[in-house]
């Protein structure tokens, strides 16, 4: 086993398998929840601008629906895995059980580098893969989102092609859409503000209060930068930021808008230059000597082989499964509060809720009201896990150990009332 230690599917079966220990659950439930109950592939044919034919595999995973339609995104990357999926998918089915939301989990993938695609190759793909899983999606089935790779404009794709295939507009099928079709503004910074949020409500109880604590985040995507945007806006400094090809640090703080424009213009914040700013790499950020970090880029960051140089006293996961379990073991012991996935970064997918709300009423709310039905969703989440894990006993068990008993709790009493246990 390498230093990373357990791949992200194990670490969130071993979790899986601890939480249902903790809450005294049935053997059952973990035999249940340890797999998907149905597994989509297929294939999409996608003529490229050379003429030539190129074939494409994609995946569908379904995790659970005894709560609800299956949720979850789908992921554009050329180094997704089967595996990698039926991870995704299994937390998305806490993610949104923790969240009080009428969901089960499902989780999408296509092998693909998008960025080598040209906008019609793009266009076709995603069309192809919408046409491929129709007869197994539907507002009231499987409702899929954006991910890693993918974004408004595809889902805009999607839903046109679902559509034509219904034959009259479906605008549920999908969420995170552009705002013209149905979508809302509050999505683009949903996942992020969430972050925030979360942050704050725990500052609150580390160090009474957010305000001058200074934050690092890895990743700086959509995530990330609305990660660091509503951080610094809650009162804290945001003092380092990478994304996939390294990144800056001033301990004085960063001025976020200048280094959005860098990133924007030049593809990378690397080329961000101020006074008193250096490079970093994507390692050394996690290191730093800061109160707060953000993962916010990819799985399995943190593990066995760096989590004793962890300084951050409190660690927000902003990307799913940044963390693995054995280094959160290591982390727990030396006191680092570690906000899991299923909880930090839930404010897409509650925002998804609230848009798919919309759109089978096909009534609109503004985006004051929007954020804030959103954030009184996360803080309602925020008190039930912090409640949950008082009463498992904080020194015996991790905030992500609380969160995966309480979304266990509400998936095994669905379970139960339906007869399937």
């Amino acid at each position: 086993m390498s230093l990373k230690g357990a791949t992200f599917l194990e670490s969130v079966l071993q979790t899986l398998k601890r939480a249902t220990e903790l809450g005294g659950y049935p053997q059952e439930v973990y035999e249940i929840l340890s797999r998907p109950q149905r597994i989509i592939t297929v294939n999409i044919p996608v003529r490229m601008d050379n003429g030539k034919i190129q074939v494409f595999t994609g995946y569908r995973v379904q995790h659970n629906n005894a709560l609800g339609p299956y949720k979850g995104g789908i992921r554009f990357h050329p180094e997704v895995t089967l595996e990698e999926d039926i991870a995704l998918a299994t937390v998305m089915t806490f993610k949104n059980a923790l969240n009080g939301l009428p969901y089960g989990g499902g989780k999408g993938a296509v092998a693909v580098d998008y960025k080598k695609l040209s906008k019609r190759e793009l266009e076709e793909l995603s069309r192809g893969y919408a046409r491929a899983l129709a007869p197994f999606i539907g507002p009231e089935t499987d409702i899929p989102a954006p991910d890693v790779g993918t974004d408004p404009q595809i889902m805009a794709w999607m839903v046109d092609e679902y559509s034509k295939i219904a034959g009259h507009n479906v605008p549920g099928v999908f969420t995170a859409k552009p705002v013209i079709l149905w979508g809302n503004p509050v999505r683009e910074y949903s996942t992020g503000f969430g972050v925030a949020v979360w942050a704050r409500e725990a500052a609150k109880k580390l160090w009474g209060g957010l305000e001058g604590k200074t934050v690092a985040v890895q990743g700086f995507g959509n995530v990330g930068y609305w990660g660091a945007y509503w951080l610094e806006k809650m009162g804290a400094r945001v003092v380092a930021v990478t994304d996939s090809k390294g990144g800056v640090y001033n301990p004085n703080g960063l001025n976020l808008t200048e280094v959005k424009a860098v990133k924007d213009k030049t593809g990378t914040v690397m080329n961000y230059d101020a006074p008193g700013t250096r490079k970093i790499t994507n390692d050394e950020v996690l290191e730093l000597p800061v109160d707060v970090l953000v993962p916010a880029a990819l799985e399995n960051v943190i593990h066995r082989g760096n989590a004793n140089n962890i300084k951050a006293k409190l660690i927000v996961e902003g990307a799913n499964g940044p963390t693995t379990a054995d280094a959160e073991q290591i982390l727990h012991k030396k006191g680092i509060w570690v906000l899991p996935d299923l909880a930090a970064n839930a404010g897409g997918v509650v925002m998804s809720y609230l848009e798919w709300v919309e759109n089978l009423q096909w009534y609109f709310w503004d985006e004051e009201e929007t954020r804030n039905r959103l954030e009184r969703i996360l803080l309602d989440t925020f008190n039930r896990v912090m409640n949950r894990w008082n009463k498992l006993g904080t020194s015996q068990v991790t905030i992500r150990e609380a969160a995966y008993v309480e979304a266990v709790d509400r998936i095994y009493n669905a379970m139960k009332v339906r007869g399937w246990i």
